[in-house]
């Protein structure tokens, strides 16, 4: 069949976009994607546990991650590093645990910010668990970072507790991308998808198991949507990456932060004081100048070719 006239314009037009440009506007719809996904975690977290919301999106992803796990027959599932998945699974459920437990306590936004911490204790685990070595710049921004996260949590006095468990999970995230770099030298993407999904949804059953409560067909149709929206989310990050160059799409993914502090606003009525709202934006400039630190490092190494 072919395509409209429309179809071939509106392509065209596509394939006038820059890399960079494309990328910038995957990652985009990815954050838009990650931000609805937010809002529905928030919904069903109104009369559901934050465990059993954790559960079932493990279930869900490991039912979306099967076809594709077995698209080549169980061969390439076999594994060596059985208990790097295992450790890899239980960090990972913590960290999802944590997140969903504070996008349930927390205003969108504020959660949200809080988890852009994650590039900060990433510097902190590359020394301690890679031996990578990070120079005075990086370290300072890194304490710059964590400033705005004391600025963010002394605002509100009764979140307290949600906020630093925001924070534990941005950790358990960070250790996570210390485990998949370990994973992704002998193991394919459906591997990891897939080790992860079964463990996840056997380590998060119990905890969910003592705060059950039988969900509606609403929560049903709501965890359905929630779970398209974050694959599409991943699938627009993987697309984003792969199409433009990191450092250029990267910083478009903070606009998760304007998504999510206007859908919190439009269906939750939620305002962020101007105390969360500096310490985000101290979060986000620390970041971001890790992330150009970084690429800036990453072309000096690259090796010069001789002039002819």
């Amino acid at each position: 069949m072919n395509m409209p006239a429309s179809g071939h314009r509106w392509l065209r037009v596509w394939k006038n976009i820059p890399a960079n440009g494309q990328g910038a506007l995957w990652m985009l719809l990815g954050g838009l994607c990650f931000s609805v996904m937010g809002i529905g975690i928030k919904f069903l977290g109104e009369g559901m546990d934050s465990f059993q919301i954790g559960f079932l999106r493990a279930l869900f992803g490991l039912l979306v991650i099967l076809p594709f796990a077995f698209r080549h027959g169980i061969a390439p599932l076999k594994t060596k590093v059985l208990k790097l998945h295992i450790l890899r699974a239980l960090v990972g459920v913590t960290g999802m645990l944590c997140i969903f437990y504070a996008i349930t306590h927390l205003p969108l936004a504020d959660a949200v910010a809080l988890t852009f911490t994650r590039p900060l204790f990433l510097i902190v685990l590359a020394v301690f668990l890679l031996g990578e070595k990070v120079r005075w710049r990086r370290w300072s921004a890194t304490a710059v970072g964590f400033l705005g996260v004391l600025v963010m949590v002394q605002s509100h006095a009764e979140i307290e507790f949600a906020a630093f468990v925001a924070l534990f999970g941005a950790l358990m995230v960070a250790l996570v991308s210390v485990f998949l770099k370990k994973l992704s030298a002998t193991e394919r993407p459906a591997t990891m998808m897939f080790y992860f999904g079964v463990m996840a949804s056997l380590f998060s059953f119990f905890p969910a198991l003592a705060v059950w409560v039988p969900p509606t067909w609403e929560d049903i149709a709501v965890l359905s949507v929630l779970a398209c929206f974050g694959s599409g989310a991943n699938f627009c990050a993987i697309r984003a990456f792969s199409v433009g160059e990191a450092t250029a799409v990267a910083p478009f993914d903070y606009m998760r932060l304007i998504f999510s502090g206007i859908l919190g606003f439009l269906i939750f009525a939620e305002i962020p004081d101007i105390w969360m709202v500096l310490g985000a934006c101290i979060i986000v400039a620390s970041s971001l100048y890790i992330v150009r630190r970084e690429a800036g490092l990453g072309k000096s190494k690259r090796p010069q070719l001789p002039d002819t």
